[in-house]
């Protein structure tokens, strides 16, 4: 197979338009500063590997040969998106929906700063090969399967003519297992992911340097678990706009989707009904539906462009003034809820779990260094 020769990717470049202005004033000295840092550590990760090609393995592609480090890079969803931005990479160009790669999340962390105003979306009523030609990137972090199987247009021939004559793909659809398609071959947690990704970019040390932070923020998330009689019920949902009355329930199950779910073990008020999953059926329920649930608290995903304000003032307000969903248990008490985006990477990983840790058990304290993620990012290791 025929592979493009990609392009060496240039440290201070890709870094400065992560960081600049993130520390206050204009922040020429401090982008130009954290500039040089992230060079002097990109060359220490990468020195081998630039030189030669290599190879990286991942399902269901198996081996994918680079000449070279990619530099620019399409990716799926926000789960690699954010794992490119955990290595210090820009973001990609495009994204399946780009409306869902939610950067506010690093807004959480200052030093990290992602401006994805101009990305392109894939999916555009479906996804046009010329768009690849037109983005011209030296990988696609995206599952094959995925085109193949989530819509009806793209071939195994299409997907053979992009690799070829622009560049490979490389990708699993780690945000769900829920698809029959995805059953065929290996699935990879988040880290397990992010570590491929990381060895495709040759920044392996940053990978690692996640790792560690990662294994600390998790004893962390154990110890601010209550004990099991005293966890709530949660009932997860997919709900758009601000007057939502349909759901599309979610149980928790494996995917980097219920990531931080599974990490707070949370008690899944569907997991005991006879509620079907919305990856596998389609499914929607109805308030009639929730209300025989009564779930102690309510988390609705689809709402992450609203602040938890906004949240609030409308699709709360809506639920409290709604003559059946306000005998709802968790309208009552006021545990109704954003419940976070389908894709997150390690660095939102880490906010979305936080944040849930305070939904749901009211924590208080931070449970992961802000400072150090940003560090890494910037090649501070």
């Amino acid at each position: 197979m025929r592979r493009r020769t990609f392009i060496k990717s240039g440290g201070a470049a890709t870094v400065a338009g992560l960081l600049a202005g993130c520390t206050g004033g204009s922040g020429t000295d401090d982008a130009t500063t954290e500039s040089s840092t992230t060079t002097e550590s990109t060359t220490a990760e990468s020195t081998t590997a630039e030189d030669s090609s290599y190879s990286v393995s991942i399902a269901p592609m198996g081996d994918v040969s680079f000449d070279s480090v990619p530099e620019t890079w399409v990716a799926n969803n926000g789960s690699w998106a954010d794992m490119g931005v955990a290595l210090g990479r820009e973001p990609p160009e495009a994204v399946w929906l780009a409306n869902r790669y939610h950067t506010k999340y690093y807004d959480a962390i200052d030093g990290v700063d992602v401006d994805a105003s101009g990305m392109t979306s894939l999916y555009q009523g479906g996804v046009d090969k010329e768009l690849f030609y037109s983005l011209d990137a030296d990988v696609h972090v995206i599952d094959p399967n995925f085109l193949m199987n989530r819509f009806s247009g793209w071939t195994q021939g299409d997907v053979d003519e992009i690799s070829e004559s622009v560049a490979p793909f490389f990708g699993n659809s780690i945000f769900s297992g829920g698809y029959d398609w995805h059953a065929d071959y290996q699935y990879y947690t988040l880290y397990e992911a992010f570590e491929k990704l990381a060895q495709v970019f040759q920044r392996t040390e940053r990978y690692e340097a996640f790792e560690r932070l990662h294994e600390e923020f998790q004893s962390r998330v154990s110890d601010a678990v209550p004990a099991e009689g005293e966890r709530p019920s949660v009932a997860i949902m997919w709900a758009a706009g601000d007057e939502p009355t349909s759901f599309s329930p979610y149980l928790i199950s494996e995917g980097t989707s219920f990531k931080q779910w599974r990490d707070l073990q949370v008690n899944d008020a569907l997991a005991n009904t006879d509620v079907r999953d919305f990856h596998a059926s389609r499914a929607e329920v109805d308030f009639e539906t929730l209300l025989e649930i009564d779930p102690d608290v309510l988390l609705l995903c689809g709402q992450e462009g609203k602040t938890a304000e906004q949240f609030q003032n409308t699709v709360v307000s809506f639920l409290e003034d709604d003559t059946t969903a306000s005998d709802l248990t968790a309208v009552q008490n006021g545990d109704v809820y954003r419940g976070g985006p389908l894709y997150q990477g390690p660095i939102t990983n880490l906010v979305l779990t936080e944040r849930g840790a305070r939904q749901l058990y009211g924590v208080e304290e931070e449970l992961f260094d802000r400072q150090r993620v940003a560090d890494i990012v910037n090649g501070d290791f």
